[in-house]
């Protein structure tokens, strides 16, 4: 009696373990593309690119697997990759064969889960930056970023020297020579 009802919890929770993963299959393969991205980035040459791409196989396999198991699960239910941010595939509007959501509730028709919200810090930009003398040894940049944030970056010379702050934190102090070389490899 014992063994068979440890045995039914087992199933059962198998088969939910299974039921939630399952819908992980399909997505935008987030950690999987970011491995991709970093094969093409390694060298210019189409043949040493399968190479390394050989040489990644063990990797790949770990990256669909946790593709597949945990982000691809979370895209499905939350209708958002929590990586890149990209929709789930099933909520593409497209034209279809066969129309059924008219005739669902609306809870049926959407992911059921708030979406996550991006994990990534690299997306942070500067939107737009304006730059104010406060006299002939200071400027200030009044900085938006594409998020939103704003901040504050001055920058006081004192002789050959130039200490940055960011809202009102000191960040760095750095010679004009090497502001000037930063600026000719920008250009």
């Amino acid at each position: 009696m014992k063994k068979s009802i440890v045995r039914m919890a087992v199933m059962a929770t198998l088969t939910a373990g299974l039921t939630g993963t399952l819908t992980g299959c399909i997505g935008s393969n987030a950690v999987t593309a970011k491995l991709m991205k970093f094969n093409v980035e390694v060298v210019d040459n189409r043949y040493a690119r399968g190479g390394v791409n050989m040489l990644l196989a063990p990797v790949y396999a770990i990256t669909v697997a946790v593709d597949y198991v945990l982000f691809n699960s979370i895209e499905f239910w939350a209708g958002k990759n929590p990586l890149n941010g990209k929709p789930h595939i099933f909520d593409s509007k497209v034209k279809t064969m066969i129309e059924v959501n008219k005739d669902l509730d609306p809870s049926l028709t959407e992911a059921p889960i708030d979406p996550i919200s991006k994990l990534e810090v690299t997306d942070k930009a500067v939107y737009t930056a304006q730059v104010t003398p406060i006299d002939k040894n200071t400027l200030e940049f009044n900085i938006t970023y594409n998020t939103g944030e704003t901040a504050l970056l001055r920058g006081e010379k004192d002789g050959e020297m130039v200490s940055f702050y960011m809202n009102d934190e000191f960040v760095t102090k750095v010679s004009m020579t090497d502001l000037n070389a930063y600026v000719e490899n920008k250009a």
